[in-house]
């Protein structure tokens, strides 16, 4: 499995958490170590967005995906 592929099941893991507030997550790319993500619906403007990608998302990923440094969230 390519790196793309797997970044994208891990996403695929957390995702019915996102979507359970509203909120879907959009994997963009992933370069220099770094995982780029949208987000949309309920999670634009939500006061807790930094928590979601910071301790879900980043964590989750740089736990389980070797070579992921952190997550970069895109407009």
């Amino acid at each position: 499995m390519d790196i793309n592929n797997l970044i994208e099941s891990k996403i695929a893991k957390i995702r019915p958490f996102i979507n359970r507030h509203g909120g879907d997550i959009e994997f963009v790319k992933f370069e220099e170590g770094y995982v780029y993500v949208k987000m949309h619906g309920a999670c634009k403007g939500c006061a807790y967005l930094d928590q979601t990608l910071t301790y879900g998302v980043e964590n989750l990923l740089m736990e389980e995906v070797p070579g992921v440094i952190g997550v970069i969230l895109v407009q």
